[in-house]
């Protein structure tokens, strides 16, 4: 009965971390709505303003490492607290900015701190509370990444046509505190007993890891590299996947449809894909839909229609949303859940630097060239790269740490 209980309340958990990321990671995302708004009233660059999602993904890989160290250590809640807070700080601070270094400093660098709090050490939670449905459970937590775009997104978007683009901002801010405090004390460390349970398996021999061996291993580096092409290559498409539309002709309420649409099949790929995962194992799903989400990038250089964009969307969607839990997957199920906070944290912050280099080049090419195309060819080649990288990827330990575990 307990263990049934114990499972259940896992599921609230992962619910909470649905929440957090979607919250988190929707507020960061959403300036690709607030970009022309911003712009267009205080007359700075498409760069400059696309810059604060860079110093996001730059300070959020920074912080993902040093948040996942400290839930390994204190535990998780305290961790998202301190995230949940800073989150709505750098919202509310930043609607008030009056000149661009302000805004950068408070859009890109608080918030990217405190999305950094969530992803790595919620996805290690979910995984220690959740053994069986291991990929689904992770898959929901990251699925608050893709419903972000259909709520947060469309929020933004009325706002700022309603008001004005500091009204949102600040409307966001406080929305974030009303929603991730409260949620933020669902959180509960998994029991003991689940990690008890997993060290009997063959595949989990995970309590011999220190955090020094998991960093020098090849698979360490492989993961990481992997998450840094995989989202150096979508990063760009997604965020300046509204403005593209605008300059293909749609309208600006039109072209966040576009967005949303993505988002949305994010959701159901990270579903689609979780599931795949837990059935044929994680590696060959990331495999394929790297090669899907690659195809996807390149073909934006052939879409012009809004009918284009629409079913472009939905598979681009499923690609980029559903690779994205399973390296939580991949790094659980070799390093295990002791380190697992720490471990992912560091892969993600490798995730978070590939995912700095879009909204910065797409400004940049946009400014220079006054197109995208060059932003999706470059990133179609990165795609590649990743699915490279993946296909490299090995499961098997290295002997000389198996022998350490005698010493362990």
């Amino acid at each position: 009965m307990s263990k049934a209980a114990r499972f259940d309340y896992g599921w609230v958990v992962v619910g909470a971390g649905a929440l957090m990321t979607c919250v988190g990671f929707g507020t960061m995302l959403s300036l690709a709505v607030f970009l022309q708004p911003i712009s267009d009233a205080m007359g700075w660059s498409r760069a400059g303003v696309s810059a604060a999602a860079t110093l996001d993904f730059l300070f959020m890989g920074f912080a993902a490492f040093a948040w996942g160290a400290l839930s390994d250590r204190f535990g998780t809640r305290i961790v998202v607290l301190a995230g949940s807070v800073l989150l709505g700080l750098g919202l509310v601070t930043a609607s008030y900015a009056q000149s661009l270094w302000q805004f950068q400093l408070c859009f890109g660098v608080l918030i990217g701190i405190a999305a950094g709090s969530f992803y790595a050490p919620m996805m290690a939670l979910a995984s220690a509370w959740i053994d069986k449905h291991r990929s689904l459970a992770v898959a929901l937590v990251s699925a608050g990444m893709g419903v972000s775009p259909l709520t947060v997104a469309p929020s933004a978007s009325w706002l700022i046509t309603a008001y004005d683009w500091r009204f949102a901002m600040f409307v966001i801010g406080i929305a974030a505190w009303v929603l991730l405090i409260p949620a933020s004390f669902l959180v509960r460390p998994a029991p003991k007993g689940t990690e008890v349970a997993n060290t009997t398996t063959a595949s989990a021999p995970q309590m011999e890891w220190t955090v020094a061996q998991a960093l020098r291993t090849p698979q360490f580096i492989t993961l990481a590299l992997a998450h840094f092409a995989c989202c150096a290559a979508h990063s760009g498409p997604i965020f300046h996947m509204v403005s593209y539309a605008m300059v293909c002709g749609i309208a600006p309420l039109t072209a966040v449809t576009v967005y949303s649409l993505a988002g949305f099949s994010g959701l159901g790929g990270r579903l689609l894909l979780g599931v795949l995962a837990d059935r044929l194992g994680a590696k060959p799903v990331l495999v394929g839909g790297l090669l899907v989400q690659a195809l996807s990038i390149a073909t934006y250089l052939a879409v012009a229609q809004l009918g284009e964009f629409y079913a472009l969307s939905v598979v681009f969607g499923l690609a980029y949303g559903g690779v994205m839990p399973l390296y939580a997957v991949l790094v659980r199920e070799f390093f295990g859940a002791r380190i697992m906070g720490t471990v992912f944290g560091a892969v993600s912050a490798f995730a978070s630097l590939g995912m700095a280099l879009g909204p910065w080049a797409g400004g940049y090419v946009f400014d220079t060239f006054h197109g995208y195309t060059w932003l999706h060819a470059g990133s179609f080649a990165i795609g590649l790269a990743a699915v490279a990288v993946a296909l490299s990827f090995s499961t098997k330990r290295q002997p000389s740490l198996d022998l350490g575990r005698a010493t362990a």
